[in-house]
């Protein structure tokens, strides 16, 4: 991100802090320009405000985590929360590095809930009844 920051009147030191506070804290421009000048920094809010604007997509792509390609073990994870004041089912496929793959939620009186995630299974893991009956192997190099 730094090449991007490059060539403009400010250090991107400043540039960088400014649109992190505007974004981490819901500070408003004018707020982070009056937290620049306690610092010495002067600038202008709309000059902030155009950081803002032309910046962001570029700190969510840095923040975004590494994914990488599903597992192939993959395990199912059922569990019965409150969704909005009604009781819903929670299943998740979740892969052997911890990533979760695939998120299903469903009422709590659906006929056949308990049946419903095998029928989504990514493609590339074990079959819907190796996961289902536990014949999957622990360490597949055993």
């Amino acid at each position: 991100m730094s090449s991007v920051l490059a060539g403009f009147r400010f250090p991107r030191e400043v540039i960088s802090v400014a649109v992190r506070w505007y974004l981490r804290y819901g500070l408003s421009c004018r707020d982070v320009e009056e937290l620049l000048a306690e610092r010495g920094v002067t600038v202008d809010h709309v000059t902030i405000y155009r950081w803002v604007q032309r910046f962001t997509p570029e700190f969510i792509e840095a923040a975004r985590p590494c994914r990488h390609a599903p597992g192939i073990l993959w395990f199912a994870d059922e569990t019965y929360l409150k969704v909005a004041g009604k009781w819903t089912y929670l299943y998740r496929a979740i892969d052997q590095h911890g990533q979760v793959i695939d998120v299903l939620t469903l009422p709590a009186h659906a006929p056949g809930a308990g049946t419903r995630q095998g029928d989504r299974a990514p493609t590339g893991g074990p079959s819907r009844s190796g996961a289902a009956s536990g014949n999957v192997p622990a360490n597949p190099d055993v």
